[in-house]
């Protein structure tokens, strides 16, 4: 079966549509991430007890979301072929990375 031009170039579109697509969702997840995140860390600040404990379960759980995304920024540069120091797929700018979590204050 032959396979004409129009195929391989509406497939390479496709594909980088699907690219781009991963790459903005994974983009928003991490903003989301880190926007509940900061949040959180801002209701450590609360004067009530339960609050805090929210807050720190909660980071707790966005630690986890991050790593999973780390992951996710992982396969999205090597599907696109992007080496860890080189630009992000499609403009897209990296969030810095803190090699030690933060840590949670003690109760």
């Amino acid at each position: 079966m032959r396979t004409g031009i129009r195929e391989v170039l509406g497939m390479d579109s496709k594909e980088q549509q699907l690219k781009t697509l991963l790459g903005l969702t994974t983009r928003t997840l991490t903003d989301l991430t880190a926007s509940i995140t900061s949040m959180s860390f801002e209701l450590l600040r609360s004067e009530d007890s339960t609050t805090r404990n929210a807050a720190r379960q909660m980071i707790e759980r966005m630690l986890t979301i991050s790593s999973n995304l780390d992951e996710h920024w992982r396969l999205l540069a090597k599907f696109s072929g992007v080496q860890g120091g080189e630009a992000p797929m499609d403009g897209m700018t990296p969030i810095a990375r803190q090699d030690d979590p933060p840590r949670l204050p003690s109760n």
